[in-house]
């Protein structure tokens, strides 16, 4: 049985992205004729972003009083993967607010004739006190984590 993620770490391959994942289209993430569907994307980006998170020593739900909860996210598609494809996603953050921090990320194709580009994406993650609460403050760490990690400056790149 193949994992979830194949690798995941910081890479320098594809500029502004710091970090990206590898991960596999599964039988299950495909309709009859081994396309992967639409909505599927969305878990090779929440991988890559929870292994961005694992990297950067963060809980991958949240530090205590600042679960993780989806604001939003939106994809731009430009090709389709496949059953057993490689998909690699390249994840970064480029914004944090007071209670949020926001993804961009690029998924790519991988395979032996180079990359192909597969979809580009922007996910927004807002902290809250406790599941179905009130939104809480990023904490000090998680802010000083991505921000030496991404060298952010003043909460945007």
């Amino acid at each position: 049985m193949r994992e979830a993620i194949a690798h995941a770490g910081p890479t320098d391959r594809v500029p502004p992205f710091r970090f990206s994942a590898v991960s596999r289209v599964s039988l299950a993430d495909t309709d009859l004729g081994a396309v992967a569907y639409y909505g599927r994307y969305a878990h090779h980006l929440d991988r890559a972003a929870i292994a961005y998170r694992r990297h950067l020593g963060i809980p991958a739900l949240g530090p205590e009083g600042h679960l993780f909860v989806v604001r939003s996210l939106a994809v731009e598609y430009r090709a389709s993967a496949r059953f057993d494809d490689e998909v690699e996603a390249f994840v970064r953050v480029s914004e944090l607010s007071r209670v949020s921090h926001t993804f961009e990320a690029r998924l790519e194709r991988v395979g032996e004739d180079g990359a192909e580009h597969l979809a580009d994406a922007r996910l927004v993650i807002v902290g809250v006190a406790a599941y179905g609460g009130r939104p809480s403050r990023v904490p000090a760490t998680l802010r000083e984590a991505v921000t030496a990690f991404e060298g952010l400056a003043g909460g945007a790149a």
